[in-house]
């Protein structure tokens, strides 16, 4: 099998491996159940998700080590019987702090462990000029899971109950992501760099370590902007259903959620192919705009045909953030420490993914509106755009480019 079927076949595994690990977004229907069925609190039932964020977050930083080392086979293998299995556990339970060890502490960590070596992997079987197009669809996997979770977690929920969904659905995603995962591999050597004037993406020569790329300027730059640009897409993920009632009396929000995971998962496609036709810092400073213009307005979208406007350029703009700024590190920093080089840019994702919600849930309990947080949102994306005016390549990157030239 030549190089390109390979990469293409480790390609739609990552992509199939993240629609497993997209279990993350199932919980929004168990937490309903729990809170209908078993007198929990809405605070007891959103911890086990908080967790699993965090979870998920910070795992990717070991997760992206452990790929970078030992490769993506067994890393995303660890991870589907990490997450795989907390579902289970969570089956045999009934106790918030059973819940929280099990799907928030155990599914979380296999989450982020797996998600760590899907984009890093797939992304080595082709050149830079592809790095977008080829993060955009790993990641989209996990962006359109929710179409396909929620209904499925519903319906087992109906059949058979809550815990027993629990450890069906585990049972499902282990099985899947340990098969899916021994198809994973990487190149003898990641693919070469394009020629000169093949497009705007870069490759770098220089491959940094953890370390050297944590006494960059260009990694906190990305840092803020990929923390404070990410805000304003996980607020509306996370208070869509309340915004949707408040701002236009629709009570069926749950087509909203299934319309947002799929501008979701297209925005990063869209964003990771932009990414490679016009270069990352366009891309991400037309994202940033965008998004910042479409929260200013925010509050004035009140009829369905503008909510679906408003969550479709959330989505897209969001979900763009999350193909670019996978291969903007590797362009900058390299693909040998790949994985865990990403793993610390993307616990800026994890601080948002807290922030973000808390945020709103604050100023919609002070304020009785939305309002305020739109406005802190485009504040920050603001910020971002004019971060993305001050970002540009290594030294070393620059200089191995013009040595090449």
């Amino acid at each position: 099998m030549g190089n390109q079927n390979k990469g293409w076949l480790v390609t739609w595994c990552a992509v199939g491996i993240n629609l497993a690990l997209g279990m993350l977004y199932a919980w929004s229907v168990f937490a309903a159940a729990l809170v209908k069925d078993f007198g929990f609190t809405k605070t007891e039932a959103a911890l086990p998700y908080t967790v699993a964020l965090a979870m998920m977050a910070l795992l990717t930083v070991p997760g992206g080590r452990v790929q970078d080392r030992l490769g993506p086979r067994i890393c995303t293998t660890i991870g589907g019987i990490l997450a795989g299995g907390g579902l289970i556990i969570a089956g045999f339970t009934n106790s918030i702090t059973a819940l929280v060890i099990a799907f928030g502490v155990i599914s979380g960590a296999g989450i982020g462990i797996g998600y760590a070596a899907t984009t890093p992997a797939a992304v080595k079987w082709f050149p830079p000029q592809k790095r977008g197009l080829i993060s955009g669809l790993v990641v989209a996997g996990v962006g359109l899971a929710p179409v396909y979770v929620a209904p499925m977690t519903q319906f087992f929920i109906n059949s058979y109950g809550v815990f027993k969904a629990f450890w069906l659905e585990g049972i499902i995603f282990l099985i899947a992501i340990v098969i899916l995962s021994q198809f994973m591999s990487v190149p003898a050597s990641p693919a070469a760099a394009p020629a000169q004037g093949a497009g705007p993406a870069t490759g770098a020569k220089r491959e940094y370590s953890p370390g050297e790329m944590l006494r960059t300027h260009q990694f906190w730059l990305m840092y803020v902007m990929y923390g404070c640009g990410a805000v304003a897409g996980l607020m509306i993920i996370g208070h869509l259903a309340i915004i949707a009632n408040l701002q236009a009396g629709i009570q069926w929000a749950f087509v909203f959620v299934s319309l947002l995971a799929i501008f979701n998962a297209g925005g990063r496609i869209i964003g990771g192919v932009l990414s490679d036709k016009i270069g990352r810092n366009q891309t991400l400073l037309l994202m940033f705009a965008l998004q910042a213009v479409n929260m200013l307005f925010f509050s004035s979208y009140n009829t369905t045909t503008l909510l679906i406007l408003g969550i479709g350029i959330a989505g897209i703009a969001y979900g763009s953030l999350l193909a670019i700024f996978p291969p903007i590190t590797f362009d900058y920093f390299g693909l040998k420490n790949g994985g865990v080089n990403y793993g610390c840019l993307f616990t800026a994702w994890g601080i948002a993914g807290v922030v973000g919600p808390i945020m709103a849930g604050k100023i919609i309990d002070a304020t009785q509106s939305y309002s305020q947080a739109y406005l802190v949102a485009a504040g920050l994306l603001v910020l971002s755009a004019i971060l993305v005016l001050f970002l540009k390549a290594p030294k070393t990157v620059e200089l191995d480019s013009s040595i090449k030239a």
